[in-house]
């Protein structure tokens, strides 16, 4: 079986979970060869932040020598705010006009640096049916956290049915680059839903053409300019979904419009069911950390799969098959504590229609 890589959030996750489980704080860290004062940092961190804290940190200095004078920086937020529509190259003109000679115009790659700063974000969660184009939601967000993605599939879960799989790229929250095999916590409830994942290759969006061209229509009708705020952003997403669904004709559908085509799924949402495994030897609980707990022996799994329930089978003395519903995640040996990873059983497996 091949090595497991361990990185450095791996190894901060266990020194917080022995620390959670009541070992002292000296004897944790001579094991992992720190000092009290860095163990004590990172555990006031995870208990202030949680397991985000535990990431790597940026040691990127709070002010540079030749960072851009606060005043000027103001002057290109002001003008922004007066000219909505206005450009980074037409903003930098301005400051041509209105400063004096002798002082500095930055560049307009830096006036673009600063309107990218001080801009609110709007990150659109969209979903469409492969078959019809139909586009089943597209909400304004305001980040990638998984929490209220999660809300927003449930709802339109309940209103439209389950689908067999779900097509995504490699990015948050749909994958997760800590997580086992890239699951993330949607990606966990999507596979509990008995929905099959499907992601694209890296560096190929063509694999996802349909939706990503969805995506180019979206961002020309409805971000050129942008919504003062979220929900005056939602509004324009709302007009554009009626238009594209009941107005807009699509040529590869023969000029018709998507809600002619579209029919829900047959599969209703009814919530997460208990997950059994009948042919293994016992199951286990996740813990919070992303653990188990065997023969009195703590084995890091996945912090993703905190609270689901796996099952667990010995194959040879000491060697115990791992599994999540009827997916094989890898081998456990007592002896190393440590789970080996096998073949990607969440593998890009594309669905004929392409």
């Amino acid at each position: 079986m091949p090595w497991k890589e361990c990185s450095v959030m791996d190894e901060r996750v266990r020194f917080v979970g022995r620390l959670l489980d009541g070992e002292s704080m000296s004897d944790v860290c001579r094991e992992f060869g720190i000092s009290r004062k860095t163990g004590y940092k990172i555990f006031n961190r995870y208990r202030q932040e949680g397991l985000e804290a535990l990431c790597d940190r940026s040691r990127r200095p709070v002010r540079y020598a030749n960072q851009l004078p606060d005043p000027i920086e103001r002057m290109i937020v002001t003008a922004k705010k007066d000219k909505p529509h206005w450009g980074a190259r037409k903003i930098r003109e301005l400051l041509v006009r209105k400063l004096d000679v002798d002082i500095r115009i930055p560049a307009r790659s830096t006036v673009h640096a600063v309107l990218d700063r001080h801009g609110r974000y709007c990150y659109p969660l969209t979903v469409s049916d492969q078959a019809s184009r139909y586009l089943l939601a597209c909400e304004a967000l305001e980040s990638t956290k998984e929490g209220p993605v999660i809300q927003v599939f449930a709802r339109l879960f309940k209103e439209r049915g389950l689908p067999t799989a779900i097509r995504s790229d490699n990015g948050l929250p749909f994958a997760s680059p800590n997580g086992l095999y890239n699951l993330s916590r949607l990606s966990v409830f999507w596979l509990r839903l008995g929905i099959a994942i499907e992601r694209i290759q890296p560096g190929k969006p063509q694999q996802n053409g349909r939706h990503e061209r969805m995506h180019r229509t979206l961002k020309a009708e409805t971000t050129r300019p942008a919504g003062a705020n979220i929900l005056q952003q939602q509004v324009r997403f709302d007009g554009f979904v009626k238009e594209f669904n009941t107005e807009r004709p699509h040529e590869a559908l023969e000029m018709k419009a998507p809600a002619e085509l579209y029919a829900p799924s047959s599969r209703t949402y009814a919530g997460l069911h208990e997950v059994h495994y009948p042919f293994h030897d016992r199951d286990v609980l996740v813990t919070h950390c992303g653990r188990i707990c065997m023969h009195r022996k703590r084995i890091n799994i996945s912090h993703v799969l905190a609270g689901q329930k796996l099952g667990i089978k010995e194959v040879d003395e000491g060697i115990w098959l791992v599994s999540f519903m009827h997916y094989d995640l890898g081998y456990i040996d007592l002896e190393q504590r440590t789970l080996q990873t096998i073949d990607n059983p969440f593998g890009t497996r594309l669905s004929p229609m392409s």
